[in-house]
């Protein structure tokens, strides 16, 4: 057990006025599973460059151990597996490379095959294999269920829970509760760390929450009750003040007893004005030590339009092909207000299918596939991919090529916690999770009959995940989608349908 002690740090990328981290101190055991949470674009990514020392920064970060990343680059892709991973660890018994594949029911001959044939899937349980083997290197895991179905997020997660010394970057709730005992989480105003997985801390979270909203509550009844009776005080103060002088005072000038007794009475009406402008002041400055760590996660909204028709999609019988089958056959049937879940393992044909009801609006044109598709007549289908690469340009011009109106796309990102400063920059410049809101964005404002959203929540954070659930809960959109966040597709009450492979 040692000690990742960071003090007093600070860093600003080059070109911006906002501060990425400012002072922030705590401390990590290396023999944690950490989880690392907080929402797109607070630097979860960047403290993990600032451990790895690729940037420079103020403050200090002492450890005594040597970090490992996650995605590890391969450089020669083209190279056997095996050699791959000796390249990593050196020398390694073969026996031990064995045992930890197995542990994630990868295969042997996998070693045996060039890197660049691997699935996404295969690539990420080999790398995370090779680094653990890594013995007392602290492993930095950013994002590693964005290219794992749900099978593979549950092995991982059950790989990940035997080991330790990790930080481990996801908004899977359900991925972080099977893998973490701890929580780093970067909030609004502060950055704090919890025993306890991702249930647990955001639980603690919404207590917290519920609580200073509660006081913010009171303090401002405290506050206007305190304004209401520092008035009358006052104007009470002031009546007693003015019988010392002028007219009032002429009738008893001659008494000296009475003269002491208005005296008095008056500077303790003044002390009491005073005394409740103090505890005035105090509930106020209270009041300003609240809700500074609340998250802003405003109601998102939604028009999906009405069909005449209640059947708006069936399949019967589906099978996609490109050299060859590329799928058992699919059947299933979506009314309004459904949500179907399209289920199975990467590679399996979802998207494929995704493509063949887009038919010719689908990136790459249409695919060859036998059974029958039937959409309602004059369906309107808005489609997020699960694709960002091509986002380039302004936010404004993307806009208007997809014929959404402005002010309300901008909206919706700011409820999506987009800052002003982000409309300025060019979409390239974005981060995966904010490239994927801005898609989400962007289907929010088309009207359609069918919402289709293959993969959307890659790289999303908790809060807009539920946003999102919100969203589909209030406004019971027809949905297709094509998600591995289990929580999610639970939440939203998608029936699932599962496609299994050909291969």
């Amino acid at each position: 057990m040692s000690l990742i002690q960071v003090t007093d740090l600070s860093f600003t990328y080059e070109g911006s006025s906002d501060p990425v981290f400012e002072h922030a101190t705590f401390q990590l055991d290396t023999d944690w599973k950490l989880g690392f949470t907080g929402r797109n674009g607070r630097g979860k990514t960047t403290f993990l460059n600032l451990l790895m020392n690729r940037m420079e920064y103020t403050g200090s970060i002492v450890s005594n151990v040597t970090f490992d990343y996650f995605p590890y680059e391969v450089e020669d892709k083209e190279a056997q597996t095996l050699d791959i991973i000796n390249s990593i660890l050196g020398d390694c018994p073969y026996w031990e490379i064995k045992r930890e594949l197995t542990k994630l029911k990868v295969s042997e001959d996998v070693l045996y095959r060039p890197y660049n044939t691997l699935s996404n899937g295969e690539r990420t349980k080999v790398l995370l294999a090779a680094l653990f083997l890594r013995e007392g290197n602290f492993i930095l895991i950013d994002e590693p269920t964005n290219h794992l179905d749900r099978e593979g997020r549950e092995l991982v997660s059950q790989y990940l829970n035997s080991k330790k010394g990790f930080i481990l970057v996801s908004h899977d709730r359900k991925f972080l509760d099977d893998s973490v005992d701890h929580i780093l989480s970067i909030n609004r105003a502060d950055i704090e760390v919890q025993k306890g997985n991702f249930s647990v801390w955001y639980e603690n979270r919404q207590r917290k929450d519920q609580y200073e909203q509660s006081e913010n509550e009171r303090l401002k009844k405290d506050i206007r009750h305190l304004e209401a009776a520092a008035r009358q005080s006052g104007e009470w103060a002031d009546k007693v003040e003015s019988t010392k002088i002028g007219k009032k005072s002429m009738i008893h000038e001659k008494s000296i007893d009475t003269r002491a007794y208005v005296g008095e009475k008056s500077r303790r009406m003044q002390m009491r004005r005073k005394n409740l402008e103090r505890r005035q002041n105090q509930a106020i400055d209270d009041k300003k030590g609240l809700l500074k760590n609340i998250e802003e996660a405003e109601d998102l909204k939604l028009y999906p339009l009405k069909h005449h028709s209640g059947r708006l999609l069936v399949l019967k019988e589906v099978i996609p092909f490109y050299q060859g089958p590329v799928c058992d056959p699919v059947s299933l049937s979506l009314e309004q207000g459904q949500r179907v879940s399209l289920q199975g393992k990467n590679g399996c044909g979802k998207t494929s299918i995704l493509k063949l009801i887009m038919g010719n609006q689908a990136v790459g044109g249409p695919i060859d596939y036998q059974g029958t598709i039937e959409t309602a007549s004059g369906i309107k289908i808005s489609y997020v991919s699960q694709d960002t690469s091509f986002l380039k340009g302004s936010l404004t011009e993307y806009g208007k090529q997809w014929g959404v109106e402005d002010s309300l796309f901008k909206a919706l990102l700011r409820k999506l916690d987009f800052s002003r400063e982000q409309f300025l920059k060019p979409m390239e410049t974005f981060s995966e999770g904010q490239k994927k809101k801005v898609l989400i964005a962007r289907s929010l404002c088309e009207q359609a009959h069918l919402y289709i959203w293959d993969e959307p929540l890659n790289f999303i954070d908790v809060y807009s995940r539920i946003q999102i659930e919100n969203l589909i809960l209030k406004f019971q959109p027809a949905m297709l989608l094509v998600e591995h966040d289990e929580f999610f597709t639970q939440n939203v009450g998608a029936e699932p349908v599962t496609v299994l492979s050909s291969y």
